[in-house]
């Protein structure tokens, strides 16, 4: 990957380095923002899940919130969050270079909005709050399928691997 890397510097410090490998592997606007979704699909369904167990025992700053006595899910803030980043695709459909921050601010809000969605999956089946029942494994397996198609490993595989040998410990010829 580095030899194909025109403009490549293994003598640039690594931050440069990752960033050329980035801006090298994300030519394609599309991928891009698949791999940038997938990030915020990971990072909101492992957040929606750790805070929840934290919530259930009552560890930490973290509590249920609720309005006029009712119980705000999270999947409303899901649904919240997909249709601000839909109206926001809408409104910015263009791909001007100036709109780059704003496509991937929301490509990566999309991602996360998603993960609070179909974390609770279970409930839009059931119709009833089924979180910590065996019902609720639906949501994990939702997750899992929406999770795979947004794949960190497809969509940013050559990123990956360019960083990973960047990272990996440099040895001497012998």
């Amino acid at each position: 990957m580095t030899a194909a890397a025109p403009g490549y510097n293994a003598n640039a410090a690594l931050p440069k380095r990752i960033r050329h490998h980035y801006l090298y592997s994300f030519q394609d606007t599309r991928r891009e923002r698949l791999f940038l979704s997938s990030i915020g699909f990971d990072v909101g369904a492992i957040s929606a899940r750790v805070i929840t167990h934290l919530i259930r025992r009552g560890i930490g700053p973290f509590h249920n919130l609720s309005r006029n006595g009712r119980h705000l899910h999270h999947l409303v803030f899901g649904i919240g969050g997909l249709l601000a980043t839909g109206y926001l695709w809408l409104v910015i459909a263009d791909d001007a270079e100036q709109q780059k921050t704003i496509h991937r601010a929301t490509s990566f809000a999309y991602g996360v909005g998603a993960a609070l969605t179909l974390d609770e999956f279970a409930l839009w089946l059931e119709l009833e709050d089924v979180y910590w029942t065996e019902q609720g494994k639906v949501s994990v397996q939702a997750l899992m399928i929406f999770g795979g198609l947004l794949s960190i490993g497809v969509w940013g595989g050559p990123f990956l691997k360019a960083t990973a040998k960047e990272m990996a410990p440099k040895t001497s010829p012998a």
